[in-house]
């Protein structure tokens, strides 16, 4: 699969994707290395660029968040296909690292599912993620979780692998399953080892609720990456990543978290646009107190290299 064209091309860099190289071979590459690697959320393109600029090898575009910033809607099943797979354009074109795009329940049957994976392949996502839960899903660590019977959800994921083998991808595919809620830890083990054997390429069981079952989950198909899904003040310990690695964790996402701080950010210091306002009204212009420089703007947005880039191709 050809490698995906940024807007702004990071330097080459064992953290970002290298030249000629998919979105999808360089997450396998960083999942490869030893360490339980960070995918912060991301909600938007500045979202993503801000993961990219703190450092971070991977996002991962959570469907929560994209709920939340797109709709003002809770994460229950009313974001759509079209509203996701555009949202992820855009965001995979702001960033020179994988992103991992939440596929929800793929939006519908196998063959709905098959046009899922073909859809995040164009839009540039280095993997997708793919839940068990029927219509309307809900967020893994809220209430009135419903999933799929077994053989059922085992299909879905055969219907990815089909999806991802007939476009010549090398689309990463999480296999995720809600049951441990919904059913029990035994039907989620079961679940995970089965979506394995199916061909997903990553393991993700949702809501796990003690260490003890998070120890039970990385036993299951050995070789094959564990996920864990880390929400602050959900149902999952918050373990650091040498601890979800020494349990046998190769990838942590955090799916709230920058929505979390996004929304305190607009909430609790209205009172500092309320005060940008009251300066501009005056006259002035708002204090530094309360917003970045405009060269910590500019730096954020990408405008040095642009200006660089541009350039080159100006005439004397």
């Amino acid at each position: 699969m050809a490698a995906r064209s940024p807007y702004f091309a990071t330097e080459e860099s064992f953290r970002g994707i290298r030249q000629g190289e998919s979105p999808a071979a360089a997450l396998r590459r960083i999942l490869a290395s030893p360490g339980a690697h960070q995918a912060p959320c991301c909600f938007d393109a500045l979202a993503a660029r801000l993961v990219e600029q703190a450092g971070f090898p991977i996002a991962f575009m959570s469907g929560f968040c994209v709920s939340a910033a797109r709709l003002g809607l809770p994460d229950v099943g009313l974001i759509s296909y079209g509203e996701m797979v555009d949202q992820g354009r855009l965001i995979n074109e702001a960033v020179s690292i994988p992103v991992i795009g939440d596929g929800d329940n793929g939006y519908g049957n196998s063959m709905n599912i098959k046009r899922t994976i073909k859809g995040y392949i164009n839009a540039g996502f280095a993997a997708i993620m793919l839940e068990d839960q029927v219509s309307p899903k809900a967020c893994g660590h809220t209430e009135g979780r419903k999933v799929y019977p077994r053989e059922e959800a085992i299909m879905h994921i055969k219907a990815a692998v089909d999806a991802r083998n007939e476009s010549g991808s090398d689309l990463v595919i999480i296999g995720r399953t809600d049951s441990r809620q919904a059913i029990s830890l035994d039907e989620a083990l079961a679940r995970a080892k089965a979506f394995a054997d199916a061909g997903a390429d990553v393991l993700l069981i949702d809501a796990l609720a003690s260490v003890e079952e998070m120890k039970q989950f990385c036993a299951v198909a050995p070789g094959v990456p564990k996920m864990v899904n880390i929400i602050e003040g959900g149902k999952t310990p918050i373990l650091s990543p040498p601890e979800l690695a020494k349990i046998g964790y190769s990838l942590v996402i955090y799916s709230v978290s920058l929505l979390g701080a996004s929304i305190r950010a607009m909430e609790f210091p209205m009172s500092d646009m309320q005060d940008a306002l009251d300066a501009i009204k005056d006259g002035g212009v708002p204090p530094p107190t309360i917003m970045p420089s405009f060269k910590k703007i500019k730096d954020t947005l990408g405008f040095d290299r642009y200006y660089k880039e541009d350039k080159q191709y100006q005439l004397e």
